[in-house]
């Protein structure tokens, strides 16, 4: 049987381990090159890791860093964080990720469609960021959450997948953080529109929500930050994944 991806969504913020909620209220939660031992240690299928301050200081995510992590991980790991050029995209890629994971610069859809045919699709994630606009119905935004755009999310991830994308990352604005579940109907209107694999971010805090977003939403991909750095809704730090009998509980 199918399993879905199960990939802890790591944030970086002044080289440090953060959470937010809403993309708001950061707390610090540690070393990640010390959660990237400890998910080798847990055997997590896949790592993202986002600087959230890289895009609006205009500069890239930390070459040394992906480098140290790519010396570390025993799992593909995609990051993002301030690529907008095809010379960001090689140097990341060179540093050891797997996948870059493009947000803001995506609003250029010529940008996607010649990263994706000089690096090709596989490496080409774009995250989607969505919340509610006043008086503007459900809109994707940019620079973490702080720009609008005219897009709704469905619209946009067409958009990326004609121009070549290799996936979507679709992410609630409003749950993240949340742990009370994802927006179940945002991600199955994405993923029944493209054809790519999509991943589903923002609100996950049991696996009884991995659950609904693999069979009711049809995601290929289940991505979490709370889940995966919490002990549990208390918010009490503990970096943790699945076992391998959680993870049975995901198949499809």
């Amino acid at each position: 049987m199918f399993r879905p991806r199960i990939i802890p969504v790591l944030l970086l913020k002044n080289q440090g381990l953060v959470k937010s909620i809403g993309f708001k209220n950061y707390n610090y939660i540690g070393d990640p090159m010390n959660a990237v031992k400890i998910y080798n240690e847990l055997k997590a299928d896949e790592l993202v890791f986002l600087d959230i301050e890289a895009t609006n200081q205009n500069r890239l995510i930390s070459l040394d860093f992906v480098k140290e992590v790519g010396e570390e991980a025993n799992m593909p790991f995609a990051v993002g964080g301030g690529i907008n050029s095809l010379d960001d995209i090689r140097k990341v890629t060179n540093a050891g990720a797997e996948k870059v994971v493009i947000n803001s610069a995506a609003i250029n859809p010529d940008f996607i469609e010649n990263a994706a045919k000089e690096f090709g699709s596989s490496t080409i994630a774009v995250c989607i960021d969505v919340k509610k606009k006043f008086f503007g119905g459900v809109k994707t935004w940019t620079n973490s959450g702080s720009k609008s755009t005219s897009f709704n999310p469905v619209e946009f991830a067409i958009k990326m997948q004609n121009a070549g994308a290799g996936e979507i990352i679709i992410q609630s604005i409003e749950r993240d953080g949340s742990m009370n579940g994802y927006d179940i109907e945002l991600i199955r209107s994405v993923s029944e529109i493209v054809t790519i694999p999509v991943v589903a971010l923002g609100g996950a805090g049991k696996i009884s929500d991995l659950q609904e977003a693999a069979k009711k939403g049809y995601a290929n991909g289940l991505a979490a930050g709370s889940m995966f750095v919490y002990q549990s809704s208390k918010r009490g730090v503990l970096i943790n994944y699945l076992s391998d009998g959680e993870k049975k509980q995901v198949l499809l």
